[in-house]
C-alpha cells in the first residue's frame, strides 16, 4: 500500500510590501516592474508583507489584492508581518501566515563586513546542473564549479561560487542581511540577499562576466566589483 507523506522543501517566493490594499499606484508600479522581466514574474507565488499596512483587516482587502495579482499573472499564497486581526482576515481569504524573513537575528558583523555562519559550511565540487536546487541550511555554501541556467543555489549564510553563475543565487535565505554572494564570473538569472533581488535584465552590463560581490547596502541590493 502506498502511503502519502508531507515533506519539507524550500522554494523561492517573492514578497510584495503593502501599505494600502486599495492604492491605485500599487498595480501600476507592479506592472512597470513586471514589464522589465515578464518571464521571471509569470505565475510567480507572492507573499504580502504587511509590516507598514494599516489596512488588511477585512477578507475583502485580501480578495482585492489577490485579484490584482491574478490580473498581472501572479498568485498570492500568504502574508508576513501580519497582526492577529490581519492574519484572521488573510486566512478567511485563503492566505497562509508566513514567518517574517527578517525574524532571524543577524549574527555579529566582522570588521570585513562578512558575518560568521551559524552552521556547517556545505561544499559542492561538481557543476550544478539545470533544474537542481542546493540549500545550505544554517550556514554557508561553497560551489567550486559552474552553476547552470535554471539551477538554484541557496544558503542561510554566504554563497561562494568559484565558477560562472548562470542560474540563481540566494544568500541570507533566513533573513540575514549581512550575508553576501561571492561570484567568480557573473552571468546570473537572479541575485538575492535576504529577500532583496535583482533579475538578469536589471544587472548593470559592466558587471557581466566579471568577479563581484553582492551585498545589501543601506537595505538595497548592490553589486561590488571584485
Amino acid at each position: 500500500m502506498t502511503v502519502s507523506r508531507v515533506q519539507g522543501a524550500i522554494f523561492t517566493v517573492m514578497v510584495l510590501p503593502i501599505a494600502d490594499p486599495y492604492d491605485p499606484a500599487l498595480e501600476s508600479g507592479l506592472q512597470e516592474q513586471i514589464s522589465r522581466s515578464p518571464n521571471f514574474f509569470a505565475n510567480a507565488p507572492i507573499i504580502f508583507d504587511l509590516k507598514d499596512c494599516m489596512g488588511g483587516t477585512s477578507p475583502d482587502d485580501f480578495i482585492e489584492l489577490k485579484s490584482m495579482l491574478k490580473r498581472q499573472g501572479m498568485m498570492a499564497v500568504g502574508v508576513q508581518n501580519a497582526s492577529t486581526v490581519q492574519q484572521r482576515a488573510a486566512a478567511a481569504a485563503d492566505l497562509a501566515p508566513f514567518a517574517a524573513a527578517n525574524g532571524r537575528r543577524a549574527p555579529t558583523e566582522r570588521a570585513t563586513g562578512a558575518a560568521p555562519s551559524a552552521g556547517p559550511t556545505k561544499l559542492v565540487t561538481q557543476p550544478v546542473r539545470s533544474g537542481t536546487q542546493i540549500y545550505a541550511k544554517g550556514g554557508d555554501l561553497i560551489v567550486t564549479a559552474a552553476v547552470s541556467p535554471g539551477a538554484e543555489v541557496i544558503a542561510d549564510g554566504h554563497v561562494h561560487i568559484y565558477g560562472a553563475l548562470r542560474g540563481r543565487a540566494i544568500a541570507g535565505a533566513s533573513g540575514d542581511k549581512t550575508a553576501r554572494i561571492f561570484i567568480h564570473r557573473l552571468e546570473a538569472e537572479l541575485l538575492c540577499v535576504a529577500g532583496r533581488y535583482l533579475v538578469s535584465e536589471a544587472i548593470p552590463p559592466e558587471h557581466i562576466g566579471k568577479p563581484v560581490q553582492v551585498a545589501l547596502v543601506e537595505d538595497e541590493i548592490s553589486i561590488i566589483p571584485g
